[in-house]
């Protein structure tokens, strides 16, 4: 048996555990000023972009299942950000739709990225080429 696989210096995974743990770490600050946690914040993020979304598109874009996103979304309703509710062609659709709350809270998020920009100590070409590699990854293992 080869018992150098189960060092942990020779596991991907705990980099990259590590990594996104204390990513989220640094963010806490930013986030504590407006209201939102992590999971919260990329969800708006992706409200901000479309305002008006299914559920099922949400949850894939997010890569989080329907258990993890509706008490989230039950959360961020209840703040005043989003409204949820049942499609009128087919009601096992749920559709969230951002409201003007919404929308005034990404004023508040705009200098976020360059927050953490100043925490993660990267080359703009070093953080395309983690980009790439780890959406390669994510499509790899999600599929």
């Amino acid at each position: 048996m080869n018992e150098d696989r189960l060092k942990l210096s020779n596991q991907l995974c705990f980099p990259l555990y590590a990594c996104s743990k204390e990513v989220v770490r640094h963010y806490r600050p930013f986030l504590d000023k407006i209201g939102l946690t992590y999971t919260q914040y990329i969800t708006m993020m992706v409200m901000w972009e479309y305002r008006k979304i299914q559920l099922k598109d949400l949850g894939k874009m997010l890569y989080l299942d329907s258990g993890t996103l509706s008490p989230l979304l039950k959360k961020l309703a209840e703040k005043g950000l989003i409204t949820r509710e049942r499609s009128k062609e087919d009601e096992r659709d749920m559709i969230i739709t951002i409201t003007d709350e919404g929308m005034r809270i990404r004023e508040q998020a705009e200098d976020i990225p360059l927050q953490m920009g100043k925490c993660i100590d990267i080359t703009p070409d070093e953080a395309a080429c983690l980009y790439r590699i780890l959406y390669k990854l994510l499509d790899n293992i999600t599929e």
